[in-house]
């Protein structure tokens, strides 16, 4: 018996967690959408490199049954539209980077200047990128309480340099309707990258007044969009 969902006629939601974060930074978003009815689940993906990443999101899917909205928070974005799975019928990127063919996740990171507060990033001698403590408070969820971030710092799980350098190949939102929530407020990925990135796109695009964070700090708006995506394929 699947470990999901045990209909072909069942939509699954399947989330996918961003650098410096796992599954559970989508945990209020996960909690919204079961208690209105939507089957989901969050992805684990270790962060290792773009294809590790893309074959674990599969991994996920194949856990599933019936079609699948599948979200990315932030690197995620490049992950979700780098995954071929046939179920896919509709993405949402959420505050998220959306490369095209042959660009890298950094190409389009750096395409804007940075945030006044946003931190430098730089691999340690293993070529593992972390964030500094003090940035989840001051850039990656600065909306969030004292008590998320002292969380966030603690848990955070590390991005090698090879997730962010590796091109993707013909993006899947070149083929499935896409939505794009663009987090105004944003500190780590400039907004006005964002848009570009959701014109870019032809996404139906949500703009709110949010951090880099909102599954975090703005579940309901995320959680939204999300439901958007799903109802638009009659589910």
């Amino acid at each position: 018996m699947n470990p999901i969902s045990n209909s072909p006629d069942i939509l699954t939601v399947v989330l996918v967690h961003g650098a410096w974060a796992d599954g559970s930074s989508w945990g209020r978003v996960v909690y919204d959408l079961q208690k209105s009815g939507v089957t989901v689940t969050a992805a684990p993906i270790p962060l290792t490199s773009l294809d590790d990443d893309v074959d674990a999101v599969t991994r996920a899917i194949d856990r599933t049954e019936g079609p699948v909205v599948l979200a990315g928070h932030a690197y995620a974005g490049g992950v979700i539209g780098a995954t071929s799975h046939p179920r896919v019928q509709a993405l949402v990127y959420v505050a998220a980077l959306a490369p095209d063919e042959g660009e890298t996740v950094a190409d389009v990171f750096y395409r804007d200047p940075p945030h006044p507060q946003a931190p430098e990033l730089k691999p340690d001698s293993d070529g593992w990128i972390w964030l500094p403590t003090n940035a989840f408070a001051a850039a990656f969820a600065q909306h969030a309480t004292a008590r998320e971030h002292a969380v966030l710092a603690a848990v955070q799980r590390p991005i090698a340099v090879a997730c962010i350098q590796e091109p993707v190949p013909r993006p899947r939102w070149k083929d499935v309707p896409t939505w794009f929530l663009i987090a105004d407020e944003d500190r780590m990925i400039n907004p006005d990258t964002q848009k570009f990135m959701a014109e870019r796109s032809n996404a139906r695009t949500r703009t709110h007044k949010v951090d880099h964070a909102p599954l975090i700090t703005r579940p309901e708006v995320v959680t939204e969009i999300l439901s958007e995506a799903a109802h638009s394929l009659g589910r």
